[in-house]
């Protein structure tokens, strides 16, 4: 065999980086699919947030088959994914009392469960959200990457990092820069892996989750594709049995 492509080295570098997350943060995993459970056995909501490529692994856990029905987006205006003009959502993450705003008009109250998505960890967005989040009676579940906080300087009023403002964290172990490549005549390094890595946090947590409630006897309220065989009707009777909890439809 010859010299692996580039490719060839995503894939490695990409599976080296879940292996990692799945071993090293097997414990948090569990933890953050408790706390899930927890909130939709006693009758809370379940909300995620990301901004700009971060809302990616966010979205991702949002009315789709096989994911919790629960699972409602947090959206930012011009901070969900990279809607022109992209460069407006790396803008919006620095602006400071937005996050208080955006929950102020949410329907997220105590009680309730949020994930806050944020590769640095660094901008007033995702930490105040964070803050105001708990001050409000939320739970809080942070996935970001531990590296920023001990490579990089909080880019925020109270000098603090996302991680700080959580009861539970998740570490993608993402490098700081987020790309996984260099090579000789590419000046830039290149292929991110956060979006893979992060995604695959949150789809362990919801498993973990659904693992939590059969545990307990619940049974998880769980969406089925659309594209398969009563999968239409199973889905309907979900989202009326939990329709004050979704969201989404509204």
């Amino acid at each position: 065999m010859g010299d692996s492509t580039l490719a060839d080295q995503f894939f490695d570098a990409a599976i080296g980086l879940l292996q990692r997350v799945r071993d090293e943060e097997a414990g948090q995993i569990a933890a953050a699919g408790a706390a899930v459970a927890d909130t939709i056995a006693s009758g809370g909501r379940l909300f995620t947030f990301g901004a700009g490529h971060s809302s990616l692994p966010a979205q991702d856990v949002v009315y789709r088959a096989g994911g919790l029905a629960l699972m409602n987006l947090l959206p930012v205006p011009g901070a969900v994914g990279v809607e022109a003009p992209a460069t407006l959502g790396s803008a919006l993450e620095r602006v400071e009392g937005l996050a208080a705003a955006v929950l102020d008009s949410s329907p997220a109250r105590a009680g309730d469960l949020l994930v806050i998505i944020s590769l640095s960890g660094r901008n007033a967005l995702p930490v105040e959200m964070a803050v105001n989040a708990r001050a409000l009676g939320l739970k809080v579940i942070g996935v970001t990457s531990v590296a920023y906080t001990k490579e990089t300087r909080p880019r925020n009023a109270s000098g603090t990092f996302l991680k700080d403002h959580c009861d539970i964290v998740l570490d993608s172990k993402i490098p700081v820069g987020d790309a996984e490549l260099t090579h000789e005549g590419i000046e830039a390094p290149f292929a991110p892996a956060s979006t893979v890595v992060t995604s695959a946090l949150m789809q362990a947590t919801m498993a973990a989750a659904a693992e939590e409630l059969v545990r307990r006897g619940i049974e998880p309220p769980l969406l089925r594709s659309g594209n398969v065989d009563g999968g239409h009707e199973w889905n309907a009777r979900v989202m009326d049995e939990y329709a004050d909890r979704i969201f989404y439809r509204r």
